[in-house]
C-alpha cells in the first residue's frame, strides 16, 4: 500500500512538472516558434532536431538550449543558417531555471 501511495504521489508530481513545462513552452515560445511550420523562427521541431545532433545528452541539451537563449549571441549560435534567414532571436528576460524548464520540455517532445 505504502508503494502504490508513494508511486501516485511520485507520478503526479512528474505529470504537474511536464503539465507546467508544457504550459511555458506554448504561453512563451510558440508566438514564434510554431511546433512544425517556420514562419518568423525555425519550427521547434528544426530546433530540437539541430540541438539533439548537437547535445544528445539531456543535461547538455538543456544547459546550451537555456543558456543560449538567456544571451542569444550570433557567434555562439548552433543555427547560423536560422540567423540569415529570420535574424537573431531577441534577448528575453526570462529566468535561468525557466530556460531550463522549456528547454527540458524541448528534449522531451517529439514534434510532429
Amino acid at each position: 500500500m505504502k508503494f502504490s501511495l508513494l508511486f501516485l504521489w511520485l507520478f503526479m508530481s512528474l505529470s504537474n512538472a511536464s503539465d507546467a513545462n508544457s504550459l511555458l513552452f506554448h504561453g512563451n515560445c510558440t508566438t514564434c516558434h510554431f511546433e512544425t511550420k517556420s514562419v518568423s523562427a525555425p519550427s521547434m521541431m528544426e530546433v530540437r532536431k539541430r540541438y539533439l545532433s548537437a547535445f544528445p545528452q539531456k543535461k547538455d541539451f538543456v544547459k546550451q538550449m537555456a543558456q543560449w537563449v538567456q544571451q542569444p549571441n550570433e557567434t555562439t549560435s548552433i543555427m547560423q543558417d536560422a540567423i540569415n534567414k529570420y535574424e537573431l532571436m531577441p534577448n528575453l528576460a526570462f529566468e535561468k531555471d525557466v530556460l531550463e524548464d522549456i528547454a527540458s520540455y524541448i528534449y522531451e517532445t517529439d514534434f510532429k
